[in-house]
C-alpha cells in the first residue's frame, strides 16, 4: 500500500465497499515499534450503527487492514471493519 501524508487525508470521507458513508477520518492509531497504521479514527456519519464497530470515546476504529482503497474518498470494507468490534 501506498504511503500518503497525514495532511493528505485530514477531513477525508470514510466509504463502504457498499457505497455507504461510514463518517469522516479525524486520527490515525499508529503502531509506536514497526510505524505501521492500525487503526482509523472516524467520526461516525449520521445513521451509522455505532455498535457494530469498536470505540473510543466519541469516535470509531476501523482496522487499517480494513481500507481498501485511498482516492477521494478513504473505501473499507464494512464486514473486516466490523469484524474488528473485539480486541
Amino acid at each position: 500500500m501506498k504511503y500518503y501524508a497525514r495532511r493528505l487525508l485530514d477531513n477525508k470521507k470514510i466509504m463502504s465497499t457498499d457505497a455507504k458513508e461510514l463518517g469522516t477520518l479525524e486520527d490515525i492509531h499508529i503502531n509506536a515499534k514497526t510505524g505501521s497504521i492500525m487503526d482509523l479514527v472516524v467520526t461516525p456519519a449520521e445513521g451509522v450503527d455505532i455498535a457494530k464497530y469498536q470505540k473510543d470515546e466519541d469516535f470509531i476504529l476501523i482496522p487499517f487492514s480494513a481500507v481498501s482503497a485511498v482516492k477521494d474518498y478513504i473505501i473499507v470494507d464494512k464486514d473486516k471493519a466490523r469484524g474488528f468490534m473485539v480486541r
